[in-house]
Formats: structure tokens, C-alpha cells, sequence
């Protein structure tokens, strides 16, 4: 049964009398049966309170697919540094020398630097005076209620920030970074060809999945710690080869069959496949996308300067209440390496 709204009982007013000569008026109460019997009693009186506040249904995983960086304080922007080396004629043949040699290589540095933007989150929390003392009376605490709301909002934040980025501000996330290149799942083969999952093999699934290894792999020159260590995907994705086993008498799941078969596995590296509802129609055409890549910080990471903290309180008298101010500081996604992660959409 859902939540309904409950009256405000007044215990100022418990009946008036009704013109003279007449009766008093009903009492109303919640339960008019009781009193017809004769049972005026305070309903509250047999009431069982379940003191477990139940807030909104929510899901948040941001924390789980990119590395955050703590500190920095109140920082406009966000500043990396990156460096190309160069030697004349290359590293091979050319950097062998010999006694009296006159023509000896040098090495060159190339430095360039990037910049990220940061912005401050922002929201407010009030409480008037007699909701403060009336939260007290029953022994509950509106601040810590209010408090929680702001913690929620707060990590729905962070997790369009850290997925799809602010747009309004002209910052991207993980899903919808347009440098990164994106390509299309391949067909099953079949006459009416089909690149969704459900209508794949497990083999077929599997070299999606390692065709987007390799391909990031091979684009950072074959460098073995950029072996692509994180996949996201729809959760109707997941839910499907996470439920789906490989045959009809076998106990292994399509899952469990792809994280021991996959080209990261084979090379020491512990794959995660972890599901994103911002993935559903997140693609080119709003198709499923699939994300590829290497979740390090060296790669990928965003920094909250300023964690989320009440950073001043004061009273408002013109209106009887309390107001706090609640901020942070936080940047956008910080892809440092374009090659580190591929798209792969239709799946």
C-alpha cells in the first residue's frame, strides 16, 4: 500500500456545541467505527510507529567507475601536464654509436599542458523555527532529514556529471565524450543481421567485447598498462548475460564465460563489467552503447577540490527559520589519454 497523507491532529479543538438544544458535533477521528461504538479514544493512542524514514528509491555508481581525487580547495580549473620525447632518426638503428662518433642522437621533450573546468555545487537548507521544536517533540531531527537530501542530490550530481557531463556548461562525462572514437557492435551473420546481444552467441558477445580490447589496446601502442580494465553497459545488457547460461545443462552464465575468456584475463589484467542505466540509447541514434576503457587515474579521473560541506549557518529572523549553506567544489571528467576508451553501440 502506497504512502497517504495524515491530518494534524488538534487537541485544542476536541468538539463545539451545535445550535441550542442540539447535540455535540461528531468527533472525527481516523477510524469513524470507533467512535459510533462508543470508543472515543486518540487513535494515535494504538498506533504502532515504525520509526524507519523511508526515502526515495535511488542508485548511484559513479564512485565505483571513475578514480576521484580529493583536495585542491577552491581552484577555478583543473591543470595536467603531458610530454612527447623525440630523437633524431628514431630510437633503432640510428642510436648505435661507436668509438670517436661525431653524429650522436639527442633526446627532445615536448611538453603541453590541459585544462578542465571546475564548478561549485550549490543548495540551501531551511528550517523554520516551529517545525525545529515540533521535530524535537517527537524526537526526530528535521536537520539530519534534510541533511540526507542534500547528500542524495547531491550524488545524483556527481553521477550525471561523472556519465553524460553538464551540457548547459559545455562539459562531457564518460558516454559522450566526442573525442573519443565510437564504432558499431558487429552482426550476428544471420539473413536479417542483428548487433544486439540477445540476438548474438556467446562467441559473438565474447569478440565484441575482445574486438574493443585490442582495439584500445593496439591504439596505445600495445602499452600493457593501458589493457582496458573497465566495461560499462545497459543494465538490460548485464541483467541478460548475467542470467543467461551457456547451455541448457551447463551451470556458467554468459558473464562468467566471457570474464575468464576475454583478452584482458589472458594478460593479468581483472576485468569489470558493471551496468549504467545512462548507457540505455546513450549511442549514436539512441542505440545501446557499450564503453571500453582503462579506469586509472593516470587515464581518466575527476577531481572534487572541495568535498560537500555545510559551510555556513545563520539564523533569518524576518522568517523564523535556520537557513545552511551546503558546497563543493568538483571538475569535470579528465580524459587524459583519448585512446584509453572506445564506444561500441547496437549491442
Amino acid at each position: 500500500m502506497a504512502f497517504k497523507s495524515v491530518g494534524v491532529f488538534d487537541a485544542g479543538i476536541v468538539g463545539r456545541p451545535a445550535a441550542a438544544g442540539g447535540n455535540m458535533q461528531q468527533i472525527l477521528t481516523m477510524d469513524d467505527a470507533a467512535v459510533q461504538s462508543g470508543n472515543a479514544f486518540l487513535v494515535s493512542e494504538l498506533e504502532k510507529r515504525d520509526t524507519l524514514i523511508r526515502q526515495p528509491l535511488s542508485s548511484v555508481t559513479y564512485a565505483r567507475d571513475i578514480n576521484i581525487q580529493s583536495g585542491g580547495g577552491w581552484a577555478t580549473s583543473v591543470s595536467g601536464m603531458g610530454v612527447s620525447y623525440g630523437v633524431t632518426g628514431g630510437s633503432g638503428d640510428s642510436a648505435v654509436s661507436a668509438g670517436a662518433a661525431n653524429d650522436v642522437p639527442v633526446i627532445q621533450a615536448s611538453l603541453n599542458k590541459g585544462d578542465w573546468k571546475t564548478h561549485v555545487f550549490s543548495m540551501a537548507m531551511r528550517i523554520p523555527f516551529e517545525d525545529m521544536q515540533r521535530a524535537n517533540f517527537v524526537g526526530r531531527s528535521l536537520d539530519t532529514l534534510l541533511q540526507d537530501g542534500i547528500r542524495l542530490s547531491y550524488d545524483k550530481h556527481m553521477e550525471q556529471n561523472v556519465y553524460m557531463g553538464l551540457e548547459r556548461y559545455g562539459t562531457t562525462g564518460l558516454l559522450n565524450n566526442p573525442n573519443v572514437t565510437e564504432t558499431d557492435a558487429a552482426g550476428n551473420g544471420q539473413s536479417s543481421s542483428s548487433t544486439k546481444w540477445k540476438d548474438k552467441t556467446p562467441d559473438q558477445i565474447l569478440a565484441d567485447i575482445n574486438d574493443a580490447i585490442t582495439t584500445v589496446w593496439e591504439a596505445n601502442g600495445w602499452d600493457r598498462s593501458a589493457i582496458p580494465n573497465h566495461i560499462l553497459l545497459p543494465y538490460q545488457q548485464l541483467n541478460y548475460i548475467t542470467t543467461t547460461r551457456l547451455d541448457s545443462i551447463g551451470q556458467k552464465t554468459i558473464l562468467t564465460f566471457l570474464k575468464e575468456n576475454n583478452v584482458a584475463a589472458a594478460n593479468g589484467v581483472d576485468l569489470v563489467i558493471g551496468g549504467v542505466a545512462w548507457c540505455k540509447d546513450a549511442g549514436g541514434s539512441g542505440v545501446d552503447r557499450m564503453v571500453v576503457y582503462v579506469n586509472d587515474r593516470r587515464f581518466v579521473k575527476m577531481d572534487e577540490l572541495s568535498p560537500l560541506a555545510r559551510v555556513m549557518t545563520g539564523p533569518v529572523p524576518t522568517l523564523g527559520a535556520y537557513d545552511s549553506m551546503f558546497k563543493a567544489n568538483i571538475s569535470e571528467v579528465e580524459l587524459f589519454y583519448e585512446t584509453s576508451m572506445l564506444y561500441v553501440d547496437g549491442i
